[in-house]
């Protein structure tokens, strides 16, 4: 199996190709392919999260989750799979409740995606500022948050597709406190999720 991994396919890897990674990498190093996407055909190995990122995403999920409507509900780091080469992970996203209820998901599809969250790290810059929010507005995920560290506290950069266009329109940029009307009524505390 070593050698299949050391070479991808020369067509790319594949969305299907994620769920049957080995446990182990090529040369036995345990959870290699834990933290993976797929971009473009590509695997993209995600470096490990500082505790900022981690808290962030955990505490901004539970508020999400709390004040969703009962359809929706706010899962943390689960793919979605864009396209037959594109399976990127998420930091955050709003799915439907009976998306989210199947315990043996891999991944999500858009139309059962409201919402996608990018905690912008060091290493993913241009990933969750460029390609990623193209490739979701182009999947017709309504919703899309950016969120970067800013002086320790988080800025959200908020966005909405143009349904027009396919393209994302930003509606606001959050610093102390995000309230929003859509995808559902959001009132969050942002200096809270990291203190």
């Amino acid at each position: 199996m070593s050698s299949a991994l050391e070479y991808p396919p020369p067509w790319g890897w594949t969305a299907d190709d994620l769920d049957h990674l080995p446990s182990e990498g090529p040369n036995g190093e345990p959870d290699v392919f834990k933290h993976v996407e797929l971009i473009d055909g590509a695997l993209v190995f995600l470096s490990p999260r500082r505790r900022f990122h981690q808290r962030l995403i955990r505490r901004l999920t539970e508020r999400l989750d709390a004040q969703a409507p009962d359809r929706l509900s706010a899962v943390d780091q689960m793919d979605v799979k864009l396209g037959p080469r594109m399976r990127p992970c998420p930091d955050v996203l709003v799915v439907t409740t009976e998306a989210a209820a199947d315990d043996e998901r891999t991944f999500y599809v858009p139309s059962e995606v409201r919402l996608v969250v990018e905690v912008v790290s060091p290493d993913s810059v241009d990933r969750d500022r460029k390609t990623k929010p193209q490739r979701y507005g182009e999947a017709g995920i309504p919703h899309f948050w950016r969120v970067e560290e800013d002086d320790g506290r988080p800025v959200v950069y908020v966005y909405e597709i143009d349904p027009a266009t396919g393209d994302y329109g930003l509606t606001g940029i959050h610093h102390e406190r995000l309230a929003v009307s859509v995808p559902f009524p959001v009132d969050i505390d942002l200096a809270a999720l990291v203190e």
